[in-house]
């Protein structure tokens, strides 16, 4: 194997391993088990379930987290065990998470057989870098491939994490580890020159930007296939709030039919296979909050590169509780988005804006698709912010593209919008991706009102989020909050702040409860 003699890797002996082949196996022929699926949902991660008195843990010292592999004909999964003490299952079983279940296929009753894996060798680059040593581009192209063959487990992935967290990635490991994430998934090409997109780095509820750069930046005529993410720790993701108006899961034949026909279009990448191994690294990296330019660098730039981008425009904002807290980490920030970008030949440009509040009204898939609309349909009362945010982010993207000199992007963008003609291609693209829809509704709702009068001069972007995902959101997609009060304002006791929405009475409860033990949710100071 090349990677042995690059990363010095020295394969370790495996109780049972067999002598040869890519698997471990086990010493003798009584290693089949009957697969059952239980049900269980652990997101991304294949879990197994064996009995502590199966004669497979016996034999083969197996104890609950053993990484272990189950073949089914011709398809194979590694996974982690959990050993049942009690009968949940038959002693001649083996229990399926539902990603298990999935990766093996088959029915109920399909044997299969289990054994030890075989050494992750690329793990010696793991513990090689956490002692200091740099990546080389041999050992992240054999880390990341490891990954997306789903041989790391999440305690594996959390030590790669902390090992690349902080400022422990210089741009050369940034750009191998950008570059082995791209080669891992499918990479997009179109015929045009130039194919433009933008980002947000997040951590700003309600920043539903992309609906509305997307068709101002179509109807300018640039091509702009963007691929978003579904939340993982927020209330919404552009592709949530995208989905409660048009359909979003598309296959790549699709999503190719729609920009060719429209130019642009605004789809979960999830069904497209685009840096198949930022979804897995994002699992395991969001719970741990632990913050890295690098992995940020390689998971925004692995997928703009994979989807044939040759222009970026990304977003920072900058506030106490967003993502990025300081102007100093902000440029930093950007500094590595634009080295990493143009030696993977992408042109990139960063813009760093406020982040202190939420933008729109909206925290949740429909209700932010409602902001969206509401400023595409040039409403009296639509969202100032999120109106200006866009046209910012549009502006920059058309100057970037060719469309507008340098200064002009912003002008141009605004005529476009104000014109309609942004809504006419928002409308051609939802109807080219499988029709228009109607956000839904709430049935449930309560209002947060103001105990005190001032002004407000701090909002908890985490908190609020935190809040609509008790009420439900983003799996509830009506459910949310819709925010009343903006840095400024000045409030009376009795006026709302917020209002809470839900699907079912249950969810509203536990969302309300969380919301009034919330001190500095909003902060507000006296005013005379």
């Amino acid at each position: 194997m090349k990677h042995e003699r690059d990363l010095n890797l020295q394969p370790e002996p495996v109780p049972g391993a067999a002598s040869s082949g890519t698997s471990g196996g086990t010493s003798g022929g009584n290693n089949i088990l009957h697969m059952r699926r239980l049900g269980i949902d652990t997101y991304q991660e294949p879990v197994v379930y064996i009995r502590s008195d199966s004669h497979i843990c016996k034999s083969e010292g197996f104890e609950a987290q053993s990484r272990v592999e189950v073949r089914r004909k011709d398809r194979s999964v590694l996974a982690t065990l959990n050993v049942v003490h009690f009968p949940l299952i038959a002693m001649c079983d083996i229990g399926m998470s539902e990603a298990a279940w999935r990766a093996l296929g088959g029915v109920d009753g399909d044997p299969v057989q289990v054994m030890h894996p075989a050494p992750i060798q690329s793990f010696s680059a793991v513990r090689a870098k956490i002692y200091g040593r740099p990546f080389t581009a041999d050992g992240a192209n054999a880390i990341v491939q490891d990954i997306v063959d789903g041989r790391y487990s999440d305690i594996e992935l959390a030590a790669l994490i902390t090992a690349c967290s902080g400022s422990r990635m210089d741009v050369a490991e940034t750009v191998a580890l950008t570059r082995a994430m791209i080669d891992s998934g499918q990479r997009l090409h179109w015929n045009v020159d130039m194919v433009v997109d933008k980002h947000c780095v997040g951590g700003l509820p309600g920043n539903r930007t992309t609906l509305l750069v997307v068709p101002i930046v179509a109807a300018c005529g640039l091509t702009i296939p963007k691929t978003s993410s579904r939340a993982i720790t927020s209330p919404a993701g552009t592709a949530d709030a995208m989905e409660t108006l048009a359909p979003v899961a598309l296959d790549t034949a699709r999503m190719r039919h729609v920009v060719e026909r429209e130019g642009g279009c605004i789809v979960w990448g999830g069904a497209v296979s685009l840096s198949p191994a930022d979804d897995l690294l994002i699992r395991v990296e969001r719970p741990l909050g632990l913050d890295s330019d690098g992995l940020l660098v390689a998971s925004v730039l692995s997928k703009k590169v994979a989807a044939g981008s040759t222009h970026v425009v990304i977003d920072i904002p900058v506030g106490r509780t967003a993502k990025v807290r300081s102007a100093d980490a902000a440029h930093a920030l950007s500094e590595r988005l634009r080295a990493v970008g143009a030696l993977l030949g992408t042109s990139v440009r960063t813009i760093v804006t406020d982040g202190s509040q939420p933008v729109g009204r909206g925290i949740g898939p429909a209700l932010e698709a409602r902001d969206v609309l509401a400023v595409l349909g040039n409403e009296p009362g639509a969202p100032t912010d999120l109106r200006e945010r866009a046209l910012l982010l549009a502006g920059s993207l058309l100057e970037l593209g060719g469309k507008a000199g340098e200064g002009k992007g912003l002008a141009l963008a605004r005529t476009v919008l104000a014109s309609g003609a942004a809504l006419r291609k928002f409308e051609a693209i939802c109807e080219a991706q499988g029709g228009r829809r109607v956000p839904p509704t709430a049935g449930f709702s309560y209002v947060l009102v103001a105990l005190h009068q001032g002004e407000v001069v701090a909002i908890d972007n985490r908190r609020l989020a935190r809040i609509a995902k008790l009420a439900g959101a983003p799996k509830a997609p009506a459910a949310g909050i819709l925010f009343h009060a903006p840095l400024g304002t000045v409030v009376l006791v009795g006026q709302p702040l917020l209002t809470i929405y839900a699907e079912s009475p249950g969810e509203l409860a536990y969302a309300v409860a969380y919301a009034n033990a919330q001190e500095s949710l909003i902060s507000l100071r006296d005013t005379p």
